[in-house]
This record gives structure tokens, sequence and C-alpha cells, in this order.
């Protein structure tokens, strides 16, 4: 490069800077914290698209509860004393915990069912309060979980649903599930896990009950032990139906679950307008538009079962 066009790009680069770096105020640092598990790319991806780059803008970090819900109170009161701009809470157990924690700091959610029904907000139009953010309708998704998992089973007579009763959603979930069994021509089961060293005997419950597929409720607790849930289930040789699609990863059979890029993508918008000024309480609710069907066929091989091509026709994802 000669001098001369080494100079313009010098010069095009300091013109460039400033609208690289969006409307975010130089030397203010966003502090957004995640109460869960994880920080999913699709939320870094959206907060960059919105001019928040990390380190010089922004410091995002997520407090995890390694499987046990118990602990989002204390982590969420850490959270509190560090008086972060926006708590990001990414399932029911961690949204409750940190409305328990604060009514001021914002809390934008994902993954929590029905949140008028659970009492988090006054209306899903305008919430009110400090909470809002993105839902899943829980009953509707326990039923559309129980029918494809009837539809990749179609003998089955007797499924388990796997569920935790101090998560705030479950029984609203079991009750939907328990109605749609009936439709189904399916009699139910409902082992109930608090505790990972709960999962074997639940497990073995399911077997002396001559259960022949199982659907696990999405939970903290299940899905940090999500390797092993899916062995018991392998080794049971049931059949089972998931939420999060890292389930399936992990090697069961199917998942059904709001797509999680896109869920993230509008956590990240929340995010930005409530650092721009606006009141969390004014922000509407809103409900995913896309769902996603996985499957995994090196399980459905192991366990036997052929994959009806109808069904593998509608899957978003086949692993083979």
């Amino acid at each position: 490069m000669d001098r001369r066009a080494f100079v313009s790009s010098i010069t095009l680069s300091l013109l460039a800077a400033p609208l690289a770096a969006g409307a975010q105020p130089v030397g203010k640092v966003r502090r957004i914290r995640i109460l869960g598990e994880g920080a999913p790319e699709a939320l870094r991806q959206g907060l960059r698209e919105a001019g928040y780059v990390e380190g010089p803008t922004l410091a995002l970090e997520w407090r995890s509860s390694e499987g046990k819900p118990e602990r989002f109170d204390d982590l969420a009161a850490e959270l509190v004393r560090l008086k972060v701009d926006v708590i990001v809470a990414t399932n029911p157990a961690a949204t409750f915990a940190a409305r328990r924690a604060t009514a001021s700091i914002p809390i934008v959610m994902v993954n929590t069912p029905d949140p008028v029904q659970l009492g988090l907000v006054a209306s899903l139009g305008r919430p009110g309060g400090n909470i809002t953010g993105t839902t899943t309708l829980s009953a509707d998704l326990s039923v559309k979980q129980l029918e494809l998992l009837k539809e990749a089973v179609p003998r089955v007579v007797r499924v388990a649903v796997l569920w935790n009763p101090t998560n705030p959603w479950h029984p609203l979930a079991l009750k939907g599930a328990e109605a749609a069994a009936r439709s189904l021509g399916v009699q139910l089961q409902a082992p109930e896990v608090r505790r990972p060293d709960e999962l074997d005997a639940a497990f073995a419950a399911m077997a002396r009950d001559r259960a022949g597929a199982v659907l696990v409720l999405a939970d903290p607790m299940t899905y940090f032990h999500r390797g092993r849930i899916a062995q018991l289930a392998a080794t049971r040789r049931l059949p089972a139906m998931y939420g999060i699609r890292g389930h399936v990863e992990a090697g069961g059979l199917m998942s059904y679950w709001a797509h999680q890029a896109e869920l993230y993508q509008r956590v990240a918008s929340y995010v930005d307008r409530i650092l721009k000024g606006a009141e969390p309480g004014d922000l509407a609710i809103e409900q995913p538009t896309k769902f996603d069907l996985v499957i995994n066929l090196k399980t459905a091989k192991a366990l036997g079962l052929t994959i009806p091509q109808s069904l593998l026709l509608r899957a978003d994802q086949v692993i083979e």
C-alpha cells in the first residue's frame, strides 16, 4: 500500500468509527446479567447489531443455577447488590427469583410461559411493573408436545410426564397434557422430580407402571442433567419428548420448543429499548412465531423405533 492509499484508509476508518459505535455514548458501559443457563450467541448478536460491543459499551455475564433452581434467589440478590442495568431471566424459576429480589431493576424474561396466569404481569399488552419480554403458553405447548410424541409412537397407551412440582408453570403444563391425553386415547402417569437424586426412582416407577413413552417438561434441573436423563430413557427404552433442543443433542429422541434464536433476538431488542429509556411495564410481551421440532434418528434407531415420514418432513432438524 503506498503512502496516499494508507492515509486515505486511516481517514476513512476514523470517519467510520463514530458510526460503528451507534447511539451508545462513549465510555458508558452497560451491565447486563443473565440469570439462567448460559448466554446464547443470538443475544450477543442482537446486542451487537444494536451498537453494543462487549468491553467498550457492554458487560455481559451470566449466573447459572447449575441445575439447582433453589439457588436463583441468592443469585438474583447478588445481581441487585451489583446494581446491574438489566436482568435477563431465562426460565420461570429465574424470573420469579428476580421479581422477588427487585421491583426496580428491569427484568426481561424468556422461556417463561403464560406470565399473566402465573401472576407475573398484569397483561401481555401492558405488563406494568418491571417485567417484560417473551413468553410461551405452557398448556398449549405441552399439548402439542404430547401430540407429536403420540404421532411418533402411535401405539403408545401410557405416557409418563416427568414434572417438578416446585416449578411454577409445571402444574399448568400438566393440566394441559391431561386434557390432551383424553382426546389422544392415552393414560398419563405423573412422576415427580424435585432433585437430581430422584431421577433414578422416577424412571424405575415408569418401568414399573409400564409407561411406553415419556414427556419431560422443561426445567433448569432436568436441562442441566439432560445427558443423564437421555441415558435413563435409553436404558428403559422409552421414547422421550423434551422442550429445549439441547436434550436431543444430548441423545434424547425429540424436542419441540420456541425457536431460541428468534426469542433471544427479541430479548436483545427489549434490552436495547430499556437502556434507551423505555419502561419495561410499557413494553408489550411478545409470543414466539416459530417453533422447532428436532428429531434424533440415531436415538430412534437404538430404540427400534421408525419415525413416520410425515413427521420427519415437518422436522426443522433431523440428527442422524
